[in-house]
């Protein structure tokens, strides 16, 4: 007899938990029928025995690729590395992994009373085969020395569940969530069971509602076992569709919605209950906290805000104000008083009470701290309650690798990313609040902003905002994506740049309102999102748009190329390149293809391009490259200039090298979803070239192999810049012909047909 695994993993009728517990009892009678082998001729008077199953797999939690963890426990017998060899080995010959133990009572006993992961193995253990009795016994000592130890134990819990969140963040609202030990995972359910079995925790929460809570996310992590063949929790977006099909989902959106909902709950039920479980020793020291006023219709009750006496239930702004309050005591609002709002609070009027605005945008304006008081409104239904259009982002997933949170928690991190900028902007409250909304349409149909500028005007007016206000919200929502595309894909120094942007912002105080926004929510997108780069291109750009809005001409804020060091270069007549920071400088013979040749080398050296500026003057070229390195922040200038030489030369074997490291790049790197590339003309954004815009799967080469299209149609690149989204780049070239004139649009389809087939 075997455990059957590749049985069980081709047997898509039994999925999800099903499919653990059935492994679960295949893998009971494998290994019972291999003990009662490996101890058949064996002298019942040496001694007990009896082989008994821990952890997980004790729980019958037993995914496909977990771990068989099992001890083996004797009271002494002199053959019990006899015995324990016959009961390996065939387990080991099968590739099953096993996480075993030989022990005596007393050695289980001494590991489990200074080691969490040995004390808590044990409490859901349970006996294989053997002698029960046996089992029994050490299960019921393992318990009760568990308890013995309860308040120790709770406290080592606590902070373990403490240290685990902040690894691995949150399951209910990271778009590639760790099912297990991130915060609302797995093990936050087995966290709480423990915590209740020393005795002293007092309530942990709705048993059957846990389990509920639980079981979907145990259903996920069986299935993405068995789709990747491995033990990893973390559930990526590459997995996702394949797990919804399993698990009959409707598709990837609808599981992750469902994984988070779950997540939520346990996420919630364990804040509070190791909220509980800490304040048992402060109530002890602090009972005289019950009750003290701070003012209005709030006091605080073991430390937490709670409503008064004197609170009125039918106030639609209570729950915002009690929130803020919470904020502002450094606190959380009790759970008690949620319970009495959810069920009291009528929806808001129109237009918002004051008092209900000040309050949103002081709870805002605490940064961080307003997450978890606004996540307690929310679990409560009662953000949906204030705000109508909450319920439509609430867990609601963003398929890309550029983005890391669901669109709910992103707009809460951008709000308090604004929170932190305050004072660069005239306008705190419009600031909080647009950018706390920013991306409200996503969770309608059609264009996000499109829908976002129409939810905006309707909310700003419901708030009780003037039309003014409301106007500049709307333009939040409008061009929140403004500075950031334009910095990152539009030449600085072109004049119709500058004064496009300025006509679109209006005005000063919008334009840093959207700078701040634009910090804000790239810092609340993903770790690719936000940089010196980055940064540094938006504010040059705001800085002179904010030249033009006061008067000044475009022309006067923007920069010469080549400058007159550059022409110094130029009039050499030998070739130059010169490599210093991030910076590269090339001066040659100009030739065709030499752009092409330049990038193609710094690819080969893992050297990344950020932005290029193109000039030739009288035969000779100057190349002017911002570039990154994607193997360390240090470039080995002496390396790669050497590369440039031979490239430049003719002397390097370019496109089979890169041929090559392109085939090593794809075993590599796992494709979320196939990116199709896209070509769009801008005929109109620039006096003096068109402006080619191209998307495609990021990769070796990528840009080397856009400008072969270029150079076929004999068009120079007169300026360059390259963004990497996750997965994607958007490169943009300004490009003329040889003439020094734009494309003509006719030629247009034909170009783009070059580019689609030099990336495809």
């Amino acid at each position: 007899m075997s455990i059957g695994r590749d049985e069980l993993a081709a047997d898509t009728s039994i999925i999800g938990r099903d499919l653990a517990w059935v492994h679960c009892s295949r893998a009971d009678a494998w290994l019972q029928d291999l003990f009662h082998a490996a101890t058949a001729d064996i002298d019942p008077a040496g001694g007990a025995v009896s082989l008994i199953a821990l952890g997980g797999y004790g729980r019958g939690d037993l995914s496909l690729q977990s771990d068989l963890d099992v001890l083996l426990l004797h009271d002494g017998r002199p053959d019990i590395a006899d015995i324990a060899d016959r009961l390996w080995y065939p387990v080991w010959d099968e590739g099953v992994k096993l996480g075993h133990s030989v022990r005596t009572p007393k050695e289980a006993l001494a590991l489990a009373a200074d080691d969490l992961d040995s004390a808590t193995a044990l409490l859901p253990a349970r006996n294989l085969a053997g002698d029960a009795a046996f089992t029994r016994s050490l299960v019921q000592d393992g318990r009760a020395a568990w308890e013995r130890k309860g308040r120790r134990w709770l406290d080592v819990l606590g902070e373990r569940v403490e240290e685990r969140h902040g690894k691995a963040g949150e399951v209910a609202f990271l778009l590639e969530p760790d099912l297990k030990e991130g915060r609302g995972g797995l093990r936050d359910v087995h966290a709480l069971q423990w915590a209740q079995d020393t005795g002293q925790a007092g309530w942990v929460g709705d048993a059957e509602a846990l389990r509920e809570a639980a079981n979907v996310l145990l259903d996920a992590r069986v299935e993405l076992h068995r789709r990747t063949g491995r033990a990893g929790d973390v559930l990526t977006l590459q997995e996702q569709d394949g797990v919804a099909e399993a698990l009959g989902d409707a598709d990837a959106d609808a599981l992750m919605h469902r994984i988070s909902t779950a997540a939520r709950h346990i996420a919630w039920t364990s804040d509070e209950a190791w909220r509980r479980i800490g304040a048992l020793g402060r109530r002890r020291r602090r009972r005289s906290s019950r009750g003290s006023d701070i003012g209005g219709e709030f006091v605080l009750n073991d430390g937490e805000v709670a409503l008064s006496e004197t609170a009125r239930l039918e106030d639609p702004s209570l729950p915002l104000r009690a929130a803020a309050a919470a904020v502002a005591a450094e606190t959380l609002v009790s759970r008690p008083s949620l319970d009495a709002l959810a069920v009291s609070t009528p929806p808001m009027p129109r237009p918002w009470p004051p008092s209900a605005v000040e309050a949103l945008v002081a709870l805002l304006g605490s940064g961080w701290r307003a997450i978890g008081a606004l996540e307690a409104l929310d679990h409560f239904g009662l953000l949906a309650r204030v705000l109508p259009e909450w319920e439509s982002v609430r867990c609601k997933p963003q398929r890309n690798a550029y983005h890391t949170f669901t669109v709910d928690r992103h707009l809460c991190e951008a709000a308090a990313n604004a929170a932190a900028l305050v004072d660069r902007v005239g306008r705190p409250d419009l600031l909080l609040i647009g950018t706390w909304l920013h991306d409200l349409g996503k969770g309608f149909p059609g264009d996000h902003t499109e829908v976002g500028i129409e939810l905006l005007g309707e909310i700003g007016t419901r708030m009780g905002f003037p039309p003014a206000d409301v106007d500049v919200l709307v333009a939040l929502v409008e061009h929140h994506l403004l500075l950031p595309d334009v910095a990152t894909r539009r030449d600085l120094d072109d004049p119709a740049t500058i004064s496009t942007v300025a006509e679109a912002a209006g005005s000063v105080e919008t334009l840093h309102l959207l700078h701040a926004l634009t910090e804000a929510d790239s810092l609340a997108t993903g770790p690719s999102a936000w940089g010196n780069w980055k940064a540094e291109l938006v504010a040059s750009l705001v800085e002179r748009v904010s030249h033009v809005l006061g008067g000044g001409d475009a022309i006067e804020v923007t920069d010469e190329f080549p400058t007159a060091a550059h022409q110094s270069l130029l009039d050499r007549t030998d070739t130059v390149i010169e490599g210093r920071d991030h910076v590269l400088t090339v001066v040659t013979d100009d030739r065709p293809g030499l752009f092409r040749r330049v990038t193609g080398a710094l690819a080969l050296s893992g050297i990344d391009v950020l932005d290029a500026q193109v000039a030739s003057i009288d035969g000779r070229a100057i190349e002017v490259y911002r570039v990154e390195s994607s193997t360390g922040p240090v470039i080995a200038w002496e390396r790669v200039e050497s590369d440039l030489r031979l490239a430049i030369a003719g002397r390097l074997a370019l496109w089979a090298r890169l041929a090559d490291k392109e085939r090593a790049y794809a075993r590599k790197v796992a494709v979320v979803s196939p990116i199709e590339p896209s070509v769009t003309f801008h005929h109109d954004d620039s006096e003096g070239a068109t402006v080619v815009e191209v998307r495609a799967a990021d990769g070796i080469g990528v840009l080397t192999k856009i400008t072969s299209a270029f150079t076929e149609f004999d068009l120079t690149i007169v300026k360059a810049k390259v963004q990497t989204l996750a997965h994607e780049v958007v490169d943009t070239f300004y490009i003329q012909t040889t003439d020094g004139e734009k494309l003509d649009p006719a030629d247009a389809p034909e170009l783009e047909r070059a580019l689609i087939h030099a990336l495809t």
